[in-house]
């Protein structure tokens, strides 16, 4: 059997630090997925959007807090197809173009970007593809629609014909919408071609709105509002009605599996969900020199070469000189209030002291959302905290550039979600690629990759899962934390080098081995986008012959307090 073509949708991907089509995590796991599909020349391509202002600009204003800056970018590198097509979006008719990134610029699988940002537009229809996850509702829903209408469109005038849609969030579900009105209200049909990953648990990444602005917006290509409230509720959800409109869904970690089974359990008529971890491309993110290491003594000294290459943009951009032998510690990922960035920094008295004897340097870098007032805030205080402590900076522009200079020049990666927040995470993975040890909270990817005394120290202790109130979880996590990096961290690092580069090499193997998104998109194909029997279905009667359950049973965890 040929493997089947798929068209991968996602609303930010990330190939190049020169092409700003991203914000986060996200974006990262969806370059990984195009660079992979790539090199292993797998039959995809991937459908996105061209944002002309990007997400935002990260920079620090005059007065020393942070500015969210948009500044247009310009791409020559960037086909123009002349190919477009139209959608109507809340009464308007929106032209939609296309531009193509070729598998050779970056190589990765061939990707189509759209834009509305096109002669011929009003000012309004112009400004749906100038920021990625636009605040205003109505220009995010018209984002949505035209992702997932016009990108079926484009496909089909360019001639790409896919056996599977991959709905990577709930972003592209005007996908599955389209092509219910190309089947004529067929739902068998489109489940036959249409996949979903669901990313997250908490509540702000499960998109929703009301059914009727959608329905104005154009969101469902001219389904009734009868069919969409059946699909998704009056008020909409984008998860749920992918999880109907599916043949079947991925979480994106094996705890996640659990998680989103036990938190979709409800939704009547929804698909299965497996698990799928994710990973990164390693191709991208791994430094050579850590490849080229082979003794403990290279490996030690290649680690020392990076940090010092790494101190150096930290000097220009912070004014602050870093020392290449002091334990470096660095948190950096999308400021959201679950994430913790200020976990460390608790007790103000103990971290001070680590300081202020040169035990560690601290790193702090991430962007939050642009009306994230929270998220900024957070962001604020660490930054002017930095001023007034020793050894730690807050560094801004956390994107792919910054992200690869990071994970090359850190001991320690440091992870702080409020479990069972943490659906994956990856950019331990990537840090784990370049010879730094993860130090995480017990969740996401970690429980599967982060062995305490083998490559990296993870926070478990009884209790974990315990019902209790959320300030006493934050002080309870921090405290294992605090203990694990004074009474193992620094005593390994500074006293038994042998042993620091053992626990560096077996993350670096760790990485290797399964956390490659070569790995996951081999994955995505066997367990997700080619079909399960050889007629392109299995029904619950089939199921039942070839003992094939609805939802796996997990027997290694149980997850009562999840609501």
């Amino acid at each position: 059997m040929s493997l089947p073509n798929v068209a991968y949708f996602s609303m930010e991907i990330a190939m190049d630090q020169s092409l700003k089509t991203y914000s986060g995590g996200l974006g990262f796991l969806a370059g990984s997925h195009m660079l992979s599909a790539g090199y292993l020349q797998m039959p995809m391509v991937g459908v996105t959007m061209l944002w002309s202002y990007g997400y935002y600009d990260q920079r620090i204003a005059h007065d020393g807090q942070v500015e969210v800056a948009y500044i247009r970018k310009y791409y020559d590198f960037l086909k123009d197809l002349n190919v477009s097509t139209e959608v109507e979006i809340f009464g308007e008719k929106v032209k939609v173009k296309a531009y193509y990134v070729a598998p050779e610029l970056f190589g990765a699988c061939p990707v189509y970007l759209l834009t509305t940002d096109v002669d011929g537009n009003s000012d309004w229809a112009k400004s749906i593809s100038h920021k990625l996850y636009d605040g205003n509702e109505k220009i995010r829903i018209a984002q949505e629609t035209v992702l997932g209408i016009a990108g079926v469109r484009i496909l089909q005038q360019v001639g790409y014909n896919f056996d599977v849609i991959h709905m990577n969030e709930g972003h592209a579900l005007p996908a599955a919408f389209e092509l219910l009105r190309q089947y004529n209200g067929n739902l068998e049909e489109v489940k036959k071609k249409t996949v979903f990953t669901t990313h997250t648990p908490v509540t702000a990444g499960n998109e929703v709105h009301w059914v009727d602005t959608l329905l104005d917006g154009g969101f469902f290509a001219g389904c009734s509002r009868e069919t969409a409230v059946e699909l998704g509720g009056e008020n909409f959800s984008l998860t749920v009605a992918a999880l109907r409109m599916s043949r079947i869904a991925n979480a994106v970690s094996q705890l996640h599996g659990l998680v989103a089974n036990k938190m979709w359990e409800w939704v009547e008529g929804r698909c299965p969900i497996r698990a799928i971890t994710n990973a990164v491309n390693l191709h991208y993110w791994q430094d050579p020199r850590i490849k080229a290491a082979q003794t403990a003594e290279d490996l030690l000294a290649v680690k020392r070469e990076m940090k010092a290459e790494l101190f150096e943009y930290v000097a220009n951009v912070a004014g602050k000189r870093f020392d290449p032998d002091v334990l470096t510690i660095t948190w950096a990922r999308r400021f959201a209030d679950y994430k913790r960035a200020w976990l460390i920094l608790m007790d103000t008295d103990r971290i001070n002291k680590l300081l202020n004897e040169n035990k560690v340097q601290i790193i702090f870098a991430g962007k939050f959302h642009p009306d994230d007032v929270m998220g900024k805030d957070m962001f604020n205080k660490l930054l002017n905290r930095s001023h007034s402590l020793k050894n730690v900076v807050v560094l801004p522009g956390y994107e792919l550039e910054l992200s690869g200079r990071l994970k090359r020049g850190s001991d320690i990666w440091l992870n702080t979600p409020l479990r069972p927040f943490e659906a994956s995470g990856t950019s331990g993975m990537s840090a784990n690629a370049n010879g730094a040890l993860h130090l995480s909270i017990y969740d996401g990817w970690t429980v599967e990759g982060t062995f305490n005394g083998i490559n990296g120290y993870s926070v478990e202790y009884p209790g974990l899962d315990d019902d209790i109130p959320w300030e006493e979880r934050h002080w309870k996590d921090h405290d294992y934390i605090m203990n694990t990096i004074e009474n193992e961290i620094i005593p390994t690092y500074y006293e038994n080098k042998t042993e620091w580069a053992r626990l560096m090499r077996q993350a670096i193997r760790t990485s290797e081995a399964y956390f490659n998104s070569d790995r996951m998109v081999i994955e995505y194909y066997n367990r997700l986008y080619k079909p399960i029997a050889h007629d392109d279905s299995c029904s619950g009667e089939k199921k039942k012959e070839m003992n094939i359950s609805e939802t796996p049973t997990f027997d290694a965890w149980t997850f009562s307090n999840i609501k």
